[in-house]
């Protein structure tokens, strides 16, 4: 037998193999990897959706985190106490900002919660980070919430609310300087204005038609040289032109002058404080002051009072004015006592007020509050909190908000409008009551001769009553009925609370009244041009 091989077909190879191709073969690689390249991104994009989806990963599930949803609910119910007056938007920022780190621990232990339950699991999870810009938000509000409440507070108390210089704050050593006695011959109905950029300013009485100046720099400098040349820059000067009178003193970061004026009896008296207190008495022709950062005492002044609080919020008290009072403007604690004018302020008030003995109206207007009454020969406190009038006279109105309402012993017609809280009212004879509340219970304690005809209604609440009134309803319920011979109105109404009408003791007939303030006495006094001081001391 033959060893040669069979004859090959025509173009073949021996044994049946087909001839090698190069471009075939590269043909067939490219198709090879553009399957596999395929396969890949489809793997990738079932990963991505498993991902998104929260299904799937390297990490197993992707879980949201429980962060999230919190914050939003925090910020939601504290927009809705925001908006409802329950919490006052000026005591929420200055609260944040004290307290806005907490955030971050809440967030942190709620983190470190979940990543306990985590271990737990057999297979691994991803949390969402989505509420990190969420957080750094809060926390730039933080930040500048805290900035500002230093900025009211502790920078001014450092760089001049307390009276001492900017540069005070760095240490700097304290010099003082008495300027020479100004006595000054002025008409006798002069128009006194003082200009004090920076430091006290206390006004009072003099004897004679003089007016005399007592000037007390205060500089900060680390020389006796650099000490004077302040003292030259901060000098009070007066100058008279005609019926006006212009005293003033060029107060600056560096120092300050604290000023006593003593003024004719019948000045008309003009005070502009940038930082620095003002204390006025005796004064005859009544005061106007402006201030930017310091408090206001007026005692003993008989004729108007108007009082300017630019930017700072300062305390303002007055006792025994022969006049009105006047006040706009930011301001703290107010007290006011033996007015024989009318009341009138506008501005919100961050403070306590109390008020006594006060003959002419009464009128307050806040963000959260307006109130007027006709006269108020007993007291009367307000805050944050609670409005509480004792022993007014003549017609009240009342319109707040998240604030507990307290009106006893009112010798006239009462209206009270409260979003939330409780309203407890005494009237002290027949008179008319209107009161009206979203949140809380209402009171009503009539006097023993009592007359007046009742309605009310609760949508949410109970309804008691001492006399014998026709109620109806279940949830939502009225109250109908006349007491006595029906003279005065009596409407009563709470969307979530309880009506309550009672039977007091009573009260006498007429209020009190109040004895009116004797004619001003303040201080006077007596400055002899000897008594200056020239010496500079550290």
């Amino acid at each position: 037998m033959s060893s040669q091989p069979p004859y090959p077909p025509p173009g073949g190879v021996p044994g049946g193999v087909p001839p090698y191709d190069p471009r075939t073969q590269w043909k067939v690689y490219r198709e090879q990897q553009k399957a596999a390249w395929r396969m890949q991104r489809d793997a990738w994009k079932v990963q991505r959706h498993a991902w998104k989806a929260g299904y799937g990963g390297p990490y197993g599930p992707r879980v949201p985190s429980v962060v999230g949803p919190i914050l939003l609910i925090g910020i939601g119910v504290v927009g809705v106490l925001l908006y409802s007056g329950t919490i006052l938007p000026g005591r929420f920022w200055m609260w944040y900002g004290k307290w806005w780190p907490l955030l971050l621990i809440a967030a942190g232990l709620a983190l470190l919660a979940e990543w306990a339950i985590d271990l737990r699991r057999e297979t691994p999870v991803r949390r969402s980070g989505g509420f990190v810009g969420g957080l750094i938000l809060l926390a730039i509000l933080g930040f500048a919430a805290a900035g500002w409440s230093n900025f009211r507070g502790t920078w001014p108390n450092n760089w001049g609310d307390n009276n001492q210089g900017f540069f005070n704050f760095f240490g700097l050593p304290e010099h003082d300087f008495d300027q020479q006695v100004i006595q000054t011959a002025v008409p006798a109905n002069a128009a006194v204005q003082i200009q004090d950029a920076r430091g006290d300013v206390s006004v009072a009485v003099g004897d004679g038609p003089n007016l005399t100046v007592q000037a007390h720099e205060v500089a900060y400098a680390d020389s006796d040289d650099k000490a004077k040349k302040i003292f030259d820059t901060i000098a009070v000067h007066v100058t008279v032109t005609g019926n006006s009178v212009l005293v003033k003193s060029e107060g600056n970061d560096r120092g300050r002058v604290n000023l006593t004026v003593t003024v004719p009896k019948t000045a008309l008296v003009t005070v502009n404080s940038g930082r620095g207190d003002v204390t006025a008495a005796g004064l005859t022709g009544g005061a106007t002051i402006t201030t930017s950062h310091g408090d206001v005492r007026l005692s003993a002044i008989d004729g108007p009072v108007q009082v300017h609080f630019e930017g700072g919020r300062g305390e303002f008290a007055a006792h025994q004015v022969n006049g009105d009072v006047t006040s706009d403007g930011n301001c703290n604690d107010v007290t006011l006592s033996e007015i024989k004018g009318k009341v009138s302020m506008n501005g919100e008030i961050f403070g306590d007020v109390h008020m006594e003995t006060v003959m002419g109206p009464i009128h307050v207007h806040t963000s959260m509050t307006e109130m007027d009454l006709a006269s108020l020969p007993g007291d009367l406190t307000l805050n944050s909190d609670v409005l509480r009038a004792t022993q007014a006279k003549g017609d009240v109105r009342v319109v707040t908000h998240a604030k507990d309402v307290d009106l006893n012993q009112i010798y006239g017609d009462t209206y009270v409008d409260d979003s939330r809280g409780e309203i407890s009212i005494e009237p002290a004879g027949s008179y008319s009551v209107d009161a009206r509340n979203g949140k809380g219970d209402v009171e009503v304690t009539l006097p023993p001769n009592a007359s007046g005809t009742v309605t009310g209604h609760t949508q949410n609440g109970d309804i008691v009553s001492d006399y014998p009134l026709q109620i109806s309803g279940n949830e939502s319920k009225t109250v109908s009925g006349v007491i006595g011979s029906g003279k005065g109105k009596i409407t009563l109404s709470a969307d979530v609370g309880d009506l309550r009408i009672r039977k007091g003791d009573g009260f006498p007939e007429t209020p009190m009244t109040p004895t009116p303030p004797a004619s001003p006495k303040g201080p006077r006094l007596k400055v002899h041009p000897g008594d200056a001081t020239h010496a500079v001391t550290q």
